[in-house]
């Protein structure tokens, strides 16, 4: 990857390259880790969290904070090519159990429709402003 000369086996064998997505966070060129990863028909959207980019904020409200990751998600998968509709995979990281009774009607929002695998979790996040981070896998329809 990056910076260490390793080269994906696939992009060795003339298959199409991964291509990342970056929310242009100073998060991601601190970790070293992409937005999103697009690998064929698949989408891999990292652990986003409530943080608004353009501005640099982030809400101390849990539900403005899921309304915004849903915003940083959309986005991300927008730029692969994909949106909502397309998630087959949702992990929902949560750092206080009680929360969940108010994200669960935000994620039924969303993917009530599209009904993808589903886990939630409680646990500590990175930062202690952070209430929910959210990661999604979609697969496009090529």
């Amino acid at each position: 990857m990056a910076g260490d000369g390793l080269v994906p086996a696939a992009a060795m064998r003339g298959e199409m390259a991964r291509r990342h997505i970056s929310s242009g966070s100073s998060f991601e060129t601190l970790a070293g880790y992409a937005r999103a990863v697009v690998d064929g028909p698949w989408v891999f959207v990292s652990g986003t969290t409530g943080f608004d980019y353009a501005a640099g904020t982030i809400s101390e409200d849990v539900v403005e904070q899921t309304e915004q990751i849903f915003r940083n998600i959309t986005a991300a998968l927008g730029d692969a090519g994909a949106n909502l509709g397309d998630v087959v995979r949702v992990r929902v990281y949560l750092s206080d159990q009680a929360d969940f009774e108010r994200v669960a009607p935000i994620l039924g929002k969303h993917f009530r429709d599209v009904r993808p695998a589903n886990t939630t979790v409680v646990c500590t996040l990175c930062d202690p402003r952070m209430k929910v981070e959210i990661e999604v896998t979609a697969r496009r329809n090529e």
